[in-house]
Formats: structure tokens, C-alpha cells, sequence
């Protein structure tokens, strides 16, 4: 069972955020704390042997890490490792991704799972990325935003913009073909799951749907660098929503950089990268200026404009730009110190964590923080 020798650490220290009952469609090999079970369930797991033996396995597994650079700290390795245990333990073995172990959050979102297998790609476990890819790319985009672990639909929330982007992404990532489609992302919710309309986070993503799609049925590439500069631009970098200044900057800018990189956008992207570290708080920052959710802080945008500014460092650099990467730099550093804060001492990232004292808000652990982590500590320390 993947992921066990998580599972026993996590019941040991009722480490949990989840809610019974088991969610329905979710297949029995995924690892107990991902089924929903409450905490007294997940010690009955198995005897000890077996978890002695799944534990050994767990380690086994992640020997085969591509493992962060020299220079990556202690706490940065530590955070590293126990976040691909938790991604190895969200993906079931056809590939679905279910994105945290609770009821509600217990379905696989496309991006969630495509961050997934990026991370996992990155990290050497190519197998693992290719099954999530796969079973990504069989998915009726247009359905819906959220799907069950068989692939069917799950009613309630409209398809959101960023999907096709996300898996073309994730199949680029596993070295797997995608399948060419016309995918709107104008008018649609974007990750922040609210009203339809033009989000930047959506135009970015539209970028690898379009470039990937292009190129193996000539259809049209909407959402060029050149179309989010016409409508997300401003002096102060990229605004969350298109024609409207006022919107403030949105921490998906980031992905202009990773995974759906617009070097022409590089420099409007850098400015509100650096809007948005600037209002980081001890544990992190929330998805954009003007976030409607409370102050509390969300881990995985934290996490993906650490990403970003530590990709544009390297950018900077490889420019001969010293002061700019040592600025962005900086800042990524800041804000993935942050997301260290905000885990739990088991080394698991919640949703989002209280701004006043760091303790879980919302499901733990969440699988699209863990794998923005991965990729962060890989840009920071590469090998």
C-alpha cells in the first residue's frame, strides 16, 4: 500500500485533518489517511511488522530521489523528503491524484494532479509522473472542475480555465503526447473557484494548452504572452483579472514563469512577484491582493511565488544580473522559510494555516503545496 509508512507516522501523532465517512469512488489502495478515515481507524493499518516492512519501502523509494543540491540546508531536505512521501502516497496506482485527505478535497483536481506529476517528474520518478499524465489526459476537460478517482465528472463546480493547460503541462513534464483540444479559458473560474471571467492565472495556463496543442493540430494559440500583456499588464506588473488596473497583482503570475514560462513576460511577472512576497507574513501569503478569504495564509501560493521568484534568480544570474538574482533570490528564500513555518510538526503543509499562530486551517496535508515545495527546493538547490 503506497504511502503506509507515512500513514503510521501520521497515526502515532494523530496528525490528521480528516472527516469520516470514506468518500465514495475513492479506490481501497490508497493508504488509509487519504480514504477519510478517522484517526482510530488509521492505527488499526496493520501490525507492526507490516509497518516496519511499508516503512523500509518508503525509504527505498525515496533513495531514488533526484535529491536537492549540496548547498540545500537541513530543514530544506527534511521538508523535501516528507512532501514526496506525501505525494507518493496521493497517487493510486492508475494515477489519479486525489488532492487532500478529506471529504470535499478527496477528487482529483487537474492542476493539483498536474503539479503532482511535474514535481514527481522533477524528482526523478518519471513512472509515477507518466501515470498521472495518462490519466489526466483521458479526462472530459470540459465536464467539470473536479473528477473522481475512476475520471467521472463530480457535479457542482463548472470547469475552470487553467485545466487543459495544466495537463499538457503535466504531459510535457512525463514525456507523454497530448491530446490535441479546443479549450476555452475566457469566462471561466479560475483556481480561486469563484465567479467566471479573465484571470490572468487562466491566460497563463492557456499558453502551454495552446503552444502544445498547436503544434499537433494548428489550432488557434490564444493566450500568448503578447494577449496577457495586452490585458494583464500594467506599471506595477500583471493584474488579476484583464482590462481591470484595479484587480491588484494575483500570486498565479508565478506560473508565467513555472510551469508555463513567458520569458517576454518575465519583467511584469518579476514585479508582482516581488507586490506580492512584500506582504508575506510569518507564515506566507494569500492567492492575491484582493482575496475575499480572510488573512489567513495559503501554503501552495507561497510555495509557487517562492518558485517563481527562485527561477527568475536563476534567470538573473544567468543574465549576469547579480543584484536582481540576489534580490528575487532573497525573497524566494523568505517565503519558502514561511512555508516551513506553516507546517505541522510532522513536516505536513495544511491549506492554509491561522496568520496569527501558524495552526491548521483546512485539510493537512495538501498534496499541491507538497509538490510546489518539491519543485521550489529544486530550483533553489539544483543539482
Amino acid at each position: 500500500m503506497a504511502g503506509v509508512g507515512l500513514v503510521a507516522v501520521l497515526a502515532s501523532s494523530g496528525g490528521t485533518n480528516v472527516d469520516p465517512p470514506v468518500p465514495r469512488g475513492l479506490p481501497g489502495t490508497l493508504p488509509a489517511f487519504m480514504l477519510g478515515a478517522g484517526v482510530e481507524e488509521v492505527r488499526d493499518v496493520g501490525r507492526p511488522g507490516d509497518l516496519r516492512a511499508a516503512t523500509a519501502r518508503d525509504r527505498r523509494w525515496l533513495a531514488r530521489a533526484e535529491r536537492p543540491g549540496d548547498g540545500a540546508p537541513p530543514w530544506a531536505r527534511r521538508l523535501y523528503r516528507r512532501s514526496l512521501l506525501v505525494l507518493r502516497a496521493s497517487v493510486a496506482p492508475d494515477g489519479a491524484v486525489v488532492a487532500g485527505a478529506r471529504p470535499g478535497w478527496a477528487y482529483v483536481w487537474p492542476r493539483d494532479a498536474a503539479a503532482v506529476a511535474i514535481a514527481l517528474a522533477g524528482g526523478g520518478y518519471g513512472a509515477e509522473a507518466r501515470r498521472i499524465a495518462e490519466f489526466l489526459t483521458r479526462l472530459d476537460l470540459d465536464a467539470a472542475a473536479r473528477f473522481d478517482t475512476a475520471g467521472a465528472p463530480v457535479p457542482g463546480r463548472a470547469a475552470q480555465g487553467d485545466a487543459a493547460g495544466w495537463v499538457a503541462a503535466a504531459a510535457r513534464a512525463a514525456g507523454i503526447p497530448a491530446r490535441p483540444r479546443r479549450y476555452r479559458w475566457r469566462d471561466r473560474a479560475d483556481y480561486q473557484e469563484g465567479e467566471p471571467g479573465d484571470y490572468v492565472a487562466n491566460a497563463l495556463a492557456s499558453t502551454s494548452s495552446a503552444a502544445t496543442y498547436a503544434r499537433q493540430a494548428h489550432i488557434s494559440r490564444s493566450g500568448s504572452g503578447g494577449e496577457v500583456r495586452r490585458d494583464f499588464a500594467g506599471s506595477a506588473g500583471l493584474v488579476r483579472i484583464a482590462g481591470v488596473q484595479g484587480a491588484g497583482w494575483d500570486s498565479a503570475a508565478a506560473w508565467g514563469v513555472r510551469p508555463f514560462a513567458q520569458p517576454s513576460l518575465f519583467p511584469a511577472i518579476r514585479r508582482t512577484l516581488r507586490r506580492a512576497a512584500g506582504s508575506s507574513g510569518r507564515f506566507g501569503i494569500v492567492p492575491s491582493q484582493q482575496w475575499q478569504g480572510g488573512e489567513d495564509p495559503w501554503t501552495a501560493p507561497t510555495a509557487w511565488v517562492a518558485l517563481g521568484l527562485a527561477a527568475l534568480s536563476r534567470d538573473a544570474a544567468a543574465g549576469g544580473r547579480a543584484a536582481v538574482a540576489i534580490r528575487d533570490r532573497r525573497a524566494a528564500l523568505r517565503l519558502l522559510a514561511a512555508v516551513r513555518r506553516a507546517a505541522t510538526p510532522l513536516g505536513l503543509l495544511p491549506e492554509r494555516v491561522d496568520a496569527e499562530t501558524g495552526a491548521p486551517a483546512s485539510t493537512t496535508p495538501l498534496a499541491w503545496s507538497h509538490a510546489f515545495s518539491v519543485l521550489a527546493i529544486h530550483e533553489l538547490w539544483p543539482d
